[in-house]
């Protein structure tokens, strides 16, 4: 009976043990491998915490001011933050300071700022890193002024540029103040139409200077006592009344009815390069050749017919005693000479000193 008994407690003693064991061992597990999942965990957070100080809590800042070329800054200007693909990142738009900035930037990563204002080029940075924590002030920022294309559509109008040709011959003047309107410094100078033929005629036959010139010939020929309207005040007006007359009957034929009728222009187009051989030669036939309206050369029937035709009517008013066929040829011989001399005066001479367009060329 005692065995019996003291058999049971051994048993029950030896399961408790067992137990007892048991329980230890699930234990050790439990805190073994609670220590294994807790360093993972603790290693995972701090990874995570590498990375959010390096991108997220480290965030970058760029910076600028956007200037023109002279320093001044531009305000309204649309800048742009562009990404390594090409998108637009953040947009800002500069006050009157011009400043901009872009903030909480992720580092290390290539960024572009595009810049566009009214009336300036577009402006496009080159690549940009910025570093964790960074500033960054972008320098040198000038925008250019955007060139305009303008489309001008070039046409010729031949009126039109002969009416600024004439403007500018109506005020060529030697030294500013002798009449100099028969001369052309264009080689390829417009034709003259009609009324601008007897407009220039008249011009030069009303001009003050030319009424001054009238009076001196006139007292120079009373001097000479030629023609023979005799001395005195009658004598020197009617010598002055022939001067004027006999200019005035020249230029309105030879200069304004014959070059219209027969299409010839009156001027002396002004030669003023090559061998001073070729200038005199162009100069001493330029009474006797001319050009005419359509750019051609031919006689000077013009100059020549003015000439003759003058003389000719200087027998209706000159004294008995000096008019007859002398008369008609010894003035259109002496107006010949005259325009020849004049001719190369124009070419070596007046050129140098005649008022073109407010100057002398």
């Amino acid at each position: 009976m005692q065995e019996t008994v003291s058999g049971a407690r051994e048993r029950t003693i030896s399961g408790a043990s067992t137990k007892s064991t048991l329980l230890d061992r699930v234990a050790a597990f439990s805190i073994q491998h609670t220590s294994k999942v807790a360093c993972v965990l603790a290693f995972s957070v701090l990874a995570a915490g590498q990375l959010i100080s390096k991108s997220d809590l480290n965030p970058a800042t760029l910076m600028g001011t956007v200037l023109d070329t002279n320093g001044d800054t531009i305000p309204n200007a649309k800048v742009s933050l562009v990404g390594p693909d090409g998108a637009k990142l953040f947009v800002f738009e500069t006050a009157e300071n011009g400043f901009f900035q872009f903030s909480r930037l992720s580092p290390e990563i290539p960024y572009q700022v595009k810049i566009a204002a009214e009336g300036f080029a577009e402006w496009t940075s080159s690549a940009i890193t910025v570093q964790p924590g960074q500033f960054k002030i972008m320098a040198g920022i000038r925008l250019r002024i955007r060139a305009e294309k303008t489309a001008v559509q070039v046409t010729y109008d031949p009126v039109e540029v002969a009416t600024e040709q004439f403007k500018i011959q109506e005020t060529q003047r030697v030294w500013g103040v002798l009449p100099n309107f028969y001369v052309s410094y264009d080689a390829n100078a417009e034709p003259l139409t009609a009324g601008r033929k007897f407009a220039l005629a008249l011009k030069v036959s009303t001009d003050p200077v030319t009424i001054v010139g009238v009076a001196l010939v006139s007292g120079a020929k009373q001097a000479s006592n030629s023609p023979n309207f005799g001395q005195g005040a009658k004598g020197y007006a009617e010598r002055f009344g022939a001067v004027a007359a006999d200019g005035f009957t020249d230029i309105m034929i030879g200069g304004a009815i014959l070059p219209t009728l027969l299409r010839q222009d009156p001027r002396y187009f002004y030669q003023g390069k090559g061998t001073t051989g070729s200038r005199i030669r162009h100069a001493m036939l330029s009474p006797f050749w001319a050009r005419y309206d359509n750019g051609s050369w031919g006689p000077n029937y013009s100059s020549l017919g003015g000439d003759l035709a003058s003389s000719a009517l200087a027998n209706l008013y000159y004294p008995k005693s000096n008019r007859g066929v002398g008369l008609v040829f010894g003035n259109f011989s002496i107006g010949t000479a005259e325009r020849v001399g004049a001719s190369l005066a124009q070419e070596f001479l007046l050129g140098k000193v005649t008022h073109r367009g407010g100057h002398i060329n």
